[in-house]
């Protein structure tokens, strides 16, 4: 119940959802001929919206996250494992395994599978996430899928189907890897909170963010309302949410 609630919470507190409260609120008060009040919360809206699928103003946002932690691209150790963590997808067997993974979690693990190829001996390969609310099939099995498919040997793979969230992930990691070597992958934006749960468990791995979405230079700086940014800035306030959602936890 904790958890459902905590995603519902989130969902609402995105872009979009407050930019149609505010516009509703705004065509409320027009409705009851409050016409001053009804143009703040109308001009809210707009402003609100205009930034935020803006281009530039989305790449600003998201861009620190990204770039705090820089991409993994030499390794001057042995590592005993990689953890790619979870992302989504949705099973239809009537599709290949790429069609039924989300891009996002495909950029994860071949991510993973890079780092997996580049070290010798191989190390083992931890996949992770839960079948979510509405599908049959765990996250990690559908990732070990992809995985072996791409030439990973099975042996080579752990899944761990029951984490649900980055902290349980993190979890799952210092039960499975102790004090021995570790590289964590997971997309740029999300991997600042996602080493501060690893290390919160006494865990410290070398990160390999990926994914990247933001930029500063060659800005679309015509790119006004764009799908694109606006999902940027989506991606951007739920990160900056769990980062004060996390920093609330460890005050309790």
């Amino acid at each position: 119940m904790g958890f459902a609630l905590k995603k519902l919470i989130a969902s609402l507190l995105m872009p979009l959802p407050i930019g149609m409260f505010a516009l509703l609120a705004g065509l409320f008060y027009l409705l009851r001929s409050r016409t001053q009040r009804a143009k703040r919360w109308l001009w809210f809206a707009f402003v609100w919206l205009f930034l935020l699928s803006y281009d530039p103003f989305a790449n600003m946002i998201l861009y620190p996250l990204e770039y705090r932690i820089p991409a993994l691209l030499h390794i001057s150790k042995k590592i005993d494992y990689i953890y790619v963590l979870g992302y989504g997808h949705h099973t239809d067997p009537s599709l290949s395994i790429t069609s039924q993974l989300d891009t996002e979690a495909i950029a994860r693990l071949n991510e993973g599978i890079r780092l997996y190829r580049k070290i010798d001996p191989h190390p083992k390969l931890i996949l992770s996430g839960y079948r979510g609310k509405f599908d049959p099939t765990p996250h990690a099995f559908m990732q070990q899928t992809l995985a072996t498919a791409l030439g990973v040997d099975e042996k080579d793979i752990i899944c761990v189907p029951e984490a649900k969230d980055t902290q349980e992930e993190a979890e799952a990691a210092r039960r499975i890897v102790g004090d021995r070597a570790l590289i964590l992958v997971t997309s740029a934006y999300h991997m600042p909170r996602s080493l501060s749960w690893f290390m919160q468990t006494g865990l410290t791995p070398l990160t390999a963010p990926t994914y990247h979405q933001s930029r500063l230079s060659h800005l679309n700086w015509t790119g006004f309302f764009s799908a694109t940014a606006l999902k940027r800035s989506t991606i951007a306030f739920h990160e900056y949410l769990g980062i004060v959602w996390q920093y609330l936890k460890s005050l309790l």
